[in-house]
C-alpha cells in the first residue's frame, strides 16, 4: 500500500471479481447504509409506545364485537378474574390435592404468621388477619398457581424498621398501627401502577446481587432480634442494626425461655431433615410448626411455667378481619415519609412474590405475565389494608411447601385462608398460653432459606463489582438500616452503570482464519491483522460526553502503539504504516453531540498524521447523526456495512 492510494485487498473467494465490479457492489450496500430512512424522533416513539398500548386494549374490544351483552361481561371479568377461565376445567382430583396442599401450608402459615405480626411490632392476630384476606384476593385475579400468600419475614422487618422511627409501637401502638395500614395501602397503590403502566422495570433496580445481599443481611438481623423472645428478655432494642442488637444481649434473660425455645428449635430442624432425606415426609416439616406450638402451649399450660418466668403471647383477639378504612390516614404529617415506604416495600415484596413465581411457573412449563401478577398484588394489598392486613406478598417457604404438597392450582391458598379464619373464629383462645420463644424459634427456622452463600459466592466469581452491590446491600442492613442497606445496593450498582458508560470497553480486531469474521484478538490468538489497518470496536451502547473523549484518546494510543510495535520489524517498514483506522460502532445504540465531536477530533488527529477513518456499520440513530452534522462528508462518505467492505474496497485519500 502507499501513502496516497489504499489499494484493494483481493478477495479469498475462488470467484474472481474485477475491480470495478468489486467497487460497484461495495459503493452499493455503503449506500443501504447511508440512504436509511430518518429514524422516528423521541416524540413519535412515545406516541407509537402509547399507541402500542391501546391498541392491545382495542384489539381486545374489537375481540367482543358481536357478543351479546353477557358474553361481553364474562369475557371482560375472565381478563381481570383468572379463576372465572381456568375454574371451568377444575376437577375433584384436583380437589384433592389442592385440600390436602392448602391444609398443609395452613399448618405452616398460623404459627408463622403470629411470629411475623411480632417482628412487625403488630399484636399477634395481625399476622392471621394478613394470611386470611389476601390469600382470598390473590385466588381470584393472581396467575401463579404455586405462590402461597401471606405475611414474611423480610417486609415485616422493614415495615417495624422503618415505621417506628415515627411512631413508637410501644408507646402509641394505636397510632403505629394506623401508620402500618396507610403503608400497606401506599404499597399496594405502587404495585397495582406498575402493573397497568407497565412500569414494572423500576422494580429492576434491585438487582439480583443486591436482593442476595439484602435478604442475608435482613435474615441476621430477624435473627438477632429473636433473641428477645427466646431468651425471654424484657428490656429489648427497637432499633436494627446488629450493635445495638447485641448490646441488649447484656440485659437479664430467663433460661427456661431459652431451653423451650432451643428445644423445639432443634425439633423443627430435625423434622426438616426426616423431609429431605424421605420425599413422602414432605408434610412433617410443614406441620412441625404447628405442632410445636400445640405441644409448648400444653407443656406451659399444665405446668404453669408463666409464673416461673416464661413469656407467653397472652390474648389473641378472634374473629374475622374487622374494617380498617377509617384507621387509613391520609392526612397524617407523616404521609410524605409513608409514601417513601410503601415504594420501597412494595418493591420489595414484588421482587420476591414475582421471582418466586417465576421460577416455579418454569418448573411446571407456563407463562408467568409479570405485570398481571403485579396488579393482582397491588389490588390484594389495597384491600387488605382496608381490612386490617399489612403488607402480604409470595412467601418462598410456604410455597415451597405448597409446591412439595402437590398444589394444582390457587384453591390451595383459598383452603389455607378457610382455615386460617376457622382458627380465628374457634382456636385463638387456646393460644393464650402459648410462650413467645417458640415464635422465635419457628422465625429462627424459616431464616435459613434467605441466606444464600452459594449464590453470593458465584456473584464473586462472576462480577466483583455485582457482588461489591451485595456486600454493600448485606452490611449496609447489618451495621446501619433496612433503608441504608437498600439504598448502598442501589447507589453501588447505579454507579456500576456509570463507570462502564465512562471507560466503555474497546478491542482490536482481527480476521478469523478461514471465515469473514473479525473479532477480538484477545480472545481470538488466532486472528490475524491486516496491515497497514486498524481495527477497533466500541463496545459501549452509547458514546457521550461522559465517555468519548476516554474513546478518543484511547483509539490514539492505540494506533500509536501499533506503529511502535511495527517499527521494531525491520523486514518490512511500510506494511507497518498504518493507513486506515476502521471503527465498528455495532453495537453502539447512540450518540450525542459529544461524541460526534470526539469522533471529529479523532479524524482530523488521523487525517495530519496520514491515516483515514473509516466508520462500520452505524446503527439507525448513530448514522442519521452522523449525517445531519455533515461527518460522513468529512471522512469523504468512508461508511461501510461490514469490516470486509471496508477493507476490501478501494479507497482514494
Amino acid at each position: 500500500m502507499s501513502m496516497s492510494t489504499i489499494e484493494t485487498c483481493k478477495a479469498e473467494d475462488p470467484v474472481v471479481m474485477d475491480n470495478t465490479e468489486n467497487g460497484q457492489q461495495h459503493s452499493e450496500k455503503s449506500q443501504w447504509v447511508l440512504n436509511a430512512p430518518d429514524p422516528p424522533t423521541p416524540w413519535h416513539e412515545l406516541i407509537g409506545s402509547v399507541r402500542n398500548t391501546i391498541s392491545k386494549y382495542q384489539e381486545k374490544f374489537s375481540s367482543l364485537r358481536g357478543q351479546q351483552g353477557p358474553q361481553i361481561v364474562l369475557s371482560f371479568l375472565r381478563g381481570i378474574f383468572p379463576i372465572l377461565d381456568w375454574g371451568r376445567n377444575y376437577t375433584v382430583t384436583k380437589f384433592r390435592n389442592d385440600l390436602l396442599a392448602g391444609l398443609t401450608i395452613a399448618s405452616l402459615c398460623i404459627p408463622q404468621s403470629i411470629g411475623y405480626a411480632t417482628l412487625a411490632k403488630l399484636d399477634p392476630e395481625y399476622g392471621l388477619y394478613t394470611s386470611a384476606v389476601p390469600p382470598l384476593i390473590y385466588a381470584l385475579m393472581g396467575s401463579s398457581r404455586e405462590v402461597a400468600i401471606g405475611p414474611v419475614a423480610v417486609v415485616s422487618l422493614l415495615l417495624s424498621s422503618m415505621i417506628q422511627k415515627l411512631t413508637d409501637p410501644a408507646a402509641d401502638p394505636i397510632g403505629y398501627k394506623k401508620l402500618v395500614f396507610t403503608a400497606t395501602l401506599f404499597a399496594g397503590m405502587f404495585q397495582a401502577a406498575f402493573g397497568l403502566l407497565r412500569l414494572g422495570f423500576f422494580v429492576d433496580f434491585l438487582s439480583h446481587a443486591a436482593i442476595v445481599g439484602f435478604m442475608g443481611g435482613a435474615a441476621i438481623i430477624i435473627g438477632l432480634q429473636q433473641l428477645k423472645g427466646l431468651f425471654g428478655i424484657e428490656h429489648f432494642t427497637n432499633k436494627t442494626d446488629v450493635i445495638s442488637v447485641m448490646e441488649s444481649v447484656h440485659h437479664p434473660w430467663n433460661p427456661r425461655n431459652f431451653v423451650l425455645g432451643c428445644t423445639f428449635f432443634i425439633f423443627i430442624l430435625f423434622t426438616r431433615f426426616l423431609g429431605k432425606r424421605n420425599r413422602k415426609l414432605f408434610w412433617l416439616p410443614a406441620i412441625s410448626p404447628l405442632l410445636s406450638v400445640l405441644l409448648s402451649t400444653l407443656i406451659v399450660f399444665l405446668t404453669r411455667a408463666d409464673k416461673s418466668g416464661v413469656n407467653i403471647v397472652k390474648h389473641i383477639k378472634g374473629g374475622f378481619n374487622p374494617s380498617s378504612i377509617h384507621e387509613i390516614e391520609l392526612t397524617s404529617p407523616h404521609v410524605g415519609a409513608l409514601v417513601k415506604i410503601g415504594l420501597i416495600a412494595a418493591a420489595v415484596a414484588l421482587t420476591e412474590s414475582v421471582a418466586v413465581g417465576r421460577s416455579f411457573a418454569s418448573m411446571k412449563g407456563y407463562h408467568l405475565n409479570g405485570n398481571k401478577e403485579m396488579v393482582s398484588l397491588g389490588f390484594m394489598n389495597i384491600i387488605g389494608s382496608l381490612t386490617s392486613c399489612y403488607v402480604a406478598t409470595g412467601s418462598f417457604s410456604r410455597t415451597v411447601v405448597n409446591f412439595t404438597a402437590g398444589c394444582e392450582t390457587l384453591v390451595s391458598n383459598i383452603v389455607m385462608a378457610i382455615t386460617v379464619i376457622i382458627s380465628l373464629q374457634c382456636f385463638t383462645k387456646l393460644l393464650y398460653f402459648t410462650p413467645t420463644a417458640i415464635l422465635a424459634s419457628i422465625i429462627l427456622s424459616a431464616l435459613p432459606g434467605l441466606i444464600d452463600i452459594n449464590e453470593a459466592y458465584k456473584i464473586w466469581k462472576v462480577d466483583k463489582l455485582d457482588f461489591l452491590a451485595c456486600l454493600g446491600a448485606f452490611l449496609g442492613v447489618l451495621f446501619a438500616s433496612v433503608e441504608i442497606g437498600l439504598l448502598v445496593a442501589v447507589a453501588i450498582s447505579f454507579t456500576k452503570i456509570i463507570l462502564i458508560s465512562i471507560r466503555p470497553g474497546t478491542e482490536t480486531l482481527g480476521r478469523v482464519p478461514g471465515t469473514d469474521v473479525f473479532s477480538d484478538l484477545h480472545q481470538y490468538p488466532m486472528a490475524v491483522k491486516t496491515p497497514g489497518v486498524v481495527i477497533i470496536r466500541i463496545k459501549s451502547a452509547l458514546l457521550c460526553f461522559s465517555n468519548a473523549n476516554s474513546v478518543r484518546e484511547r483509539i490514539l494510543r492505540w494506533i500509536t502503539q501499533e506503529e511502535a510495535e511495527g517499527n521494531k520489524n525491520k523486514e518490512d517498514t511500510t506494511s507497518n504504516i498504518i493507513q486506515l483506522v476502521i471503527l465498528d460502532t455495532s453495537n453502539l445504540v447512540s450518540i450525542d453531540t459529544s461524541g460526534i465531536a470526539s469522533l471529529e477530533e479523532l479524524h482530523k488527529s488521523l487525517v495530519s498524521s496520514g491515516k483515514q477513518l473509516a466508520i462500520v456499520n452505524p446503527r439507525w440513530q448513530v448514522i442519521y447523526k452522523l449525517k445531519v452534522t455533515n461527518f460522513v462528508k468529512k471522512i469523504g462518505g468512508r461508511v461501510f456495512l461490514t469490516v470486509g467492505e471496508a477493507i476490501d474496497c478501494k479507497l482514494d485519500v
